[in-house]
């Protein structure tokens, strides 16, 4: 589904990622793990458009996508759940999710997605009136998956869906993953939170300082020791 080869990147002279190659297969869930500031992020930023590569190819459904514009990537089904979520926090649940509805696609059967994200998602359809901005941390983050949703993706992109909230909530976004997996979807994981994202993954990827340091298995990464000591503090 998505194939990318050889791909780097840089934001002026500084070059951030170093001959990158990744695959995620039809329904696969693929985890891209490391500390803070080794790519990941930028990684994203590349395969949606909003950054463009200085070497290498990016492929989805058979298409080569990195020369063309975000919206044309969207609307051949690529979402991403940005970091934090970005919400819309003056406007309700409901329009969250309506603007989540924005590819030619989504638009023509938002009623549908509407009815399935409300079954998936009970809470959000009881608080489809209040203004996103009240929501709990978790619940905010909920909405922001299921606005990815809207937009009828066939690959799921997550951004470090866990930074910056409590332990619990971690667990419970994690299951919600887990649910989205188990309906289809092909994933692409960006996540500190290793031993969570690990538990997830067909593959994983190790990202350090904008290359990739090693990739494999859900096993092959728990039994590497450089992972196990460094991430898993095992």
């Amino acid at each position: 589904m998505l194939k990318i080869e050889g791909i780097g990147a840089s934001y002026g002279a500084f070059k951030v990622l170093h001959d990158i190659s990744l695959d995620v297969a039809d329904g696969e869930t693929v985890v891209t793990v490391g500390p803070n500031g080794a790519g990941k992020t930028t990684l994203l930023r590349v395969i949606i458009g909003v950054l463009k590569p200085t070497s290498g190819a990016i492929y989805f459904d058979g298409q080569r996508v990195d020369g063309k514009e975000p919206y044309e990537i969207s609307d051949m089904g690529i979402s991403v759940v940005p970091e934090g979520g970005r919400l819309f926090p003056d406007l309700t649940v409901y329009d969250n999710l309506k603007a989540g509805s924005y590819t030619k696609r989504s638009r023509r059967e938002f009623k549908q997605s509407l009815d399935a994200i409300f079954s998936r998602f009970p809470i959000l359809k009881e608080r489809q009136t209040q203004i996103a901005g009240s929501l709990s941390g978790g619940e905010r983050q909920m909405l922001a998956i299921a606005r990815t949703l809207m937009s009828r993706p066939k690959l799921v992109m997550f951004d470090e869906v866990s930074s910056g909230l409590a332990p619990k909530v971690v667990t419970n976004l994690f299951e919600l993953v887990k649910r989205i997996k188990s309906q289809g979807y092909s994933i692409l994981m960006i996540e500190q939170n290793v031993r969570k994202a690990i538990e997830l993954a067909d593959h994983a990827y190790l990202m350090e300082s904008g290359r990739l340091q090693f990739h494999g298995s859900k096993e092959d990464f728990i039994q590497s020791p450089h992972i196990r000591k460094a991430y898993l503090g095992i």
